[in-house]
């Protein structure tokens, strides 16, 4: 499987078959925000959203992004893999949703 970064529309997307699940975000100056996390529900449970949540999380450590996790998703993910701590503008605690 192949995460695509669709630049023009702001998201990470996965093709499997005729689903697309997504990641979206909003990005300003060198900051991430990830908005929305969308795995089709003939996919949920497969690990699908992990997968594309960590691509997302990789890019933007490439990039030297720092994370805002508006998605509960994202946010849960990263409480999972403290490895993504450190791309975090704020602690976990205090990013309301």
């Amino acid at each position: 499987m192949e995460v695509v970064h669709n630049q023009a529309a702001q998201r990470f997307e996965l093709q499997i078959g005729e689903f697309t699940p997504v990641l979206d975000y909003r990005l300003q100056d060198k900051t991430i925000a990830f908005t929305h996390t969308g795995v089709p529900t003939a996919l949920e449970g497969n690990g699908i959203g992990s997968f594309i949540v960590r691509a997302g999380l990789d890019y933007a450590r490439e990039q030297g992004y720092q994370v805002i996790p508006l998605c509960s998703f994202v946010a849960a993910y990263i409480r999972r893999h403290p490895e993504y701590e450190d791309l975090l503008n704020k602690p976990l605690a205090k990013v309301s949703f």
